[in-house]
């Protein structure tokens, strides 16, 4: 199949774009270094004309309510251009929980982006997944301080990025589902504790407190993000460290 990959050259996309043009298919990327500009609208339509298939990992470069109107944006330009050109089938990377936490401004966000692509033409599938593993080094940086690290004991079920990308690959190469697809690391660990195991890991003597508001993940009630249902990757994350 051809498949155009939006946000094609980042962490997810470029993945995706390697799984699938290694399965067979004909997987190009793009993105603004590319010339295609979703937000503007700049060479999408010729990115995604004659595909069968489009996935979208795009993300919105801030998590505050600005990623609202990026996923707005994005997403009527891309259901448009995406009409226009014939697509079958669209896919989405989003997050488990995104709709249980609507404290958050880029939850809500993600959360409008699956509900504009529920309701536009095109046959669709959602891909849900938990927390990266890459991201977790970003997690500790925000709370923390030369002595501590204050982070919330929320629930968090990580799952790497490799395994992510092989779930779009996946469900890109396959029939529109038309709902959603969940992903999920093996395990499930608080986010204090997997703190303290990547620091141990980076040999960093620096002590993890539980604080209930710290940082983003503090507004998270429960255990939301994580999917005990959801289909559970391979990769655990003390392997993924070392």
């Amino acid at each position: 199949m051809k498949i155009a990959v939006i946000g094609g050259t980042g962490l997810i996309g470029s993945q995706v774009v390697k799984k699938l043009n290694a399965a067979g298919h004909e997987a190009a990327p793009h993105s603004q270094s590319t010339g295609v500009d979703i937000i503007s609208g700049q060479g999408l339509d010729e990115a995604v004309a004659g595909a069968d298939v489009v996935v979208n990992l795009t993300n919105s470069p801030t998590f505050d309510e600005v990623s609202l109107a990026f996923f707005r944006t994005s997403m009527d330009n891309l259901l448009a251009a995406a009409h226009k050109g014939g697509v079958g089938h669209l896919v989405i990377l989003s997050i488990v929980g995104v709709d249980q936490v609507p404290e958050l401004d880029y939850y809500r966000a993600k959360t409008l982006q699956e509900k504009i692509l529920v309701a536009g033409p095109i046959p669709y599938s959602i891909v849900r997944a938990t927390q990266f593993m890459d991201f977790m080094d970003a997690v500790l940086s925000w709370t923390a301080d030369a002595d501590t690290v204050r982070l919330p004991a929320t629930p968090i079920q990580p799952i790497a990025s490799k395994d992510v990308a092989e779930a779009v690959a996946e469900v890109a190469a396959g029939a529109p589902l038309n709902g959603i697809h969940s992903i999920a690391g093996p395990e499930i660990f608080t986010l204090d504790e997997l703190g303290r195991i990547t620091l141990s890991h980076k040999g960093d003597n620096r002590t993890v407190v539980i604080d209930p508001t710290a940082g983003m993940f503090a507004v998270v009630k429960g255990d939301v993000l994580t999917d005990k249902n959801a289909h559970l990757a391979p990769t655990r994350y003390t392997d993924w460290l070392s």
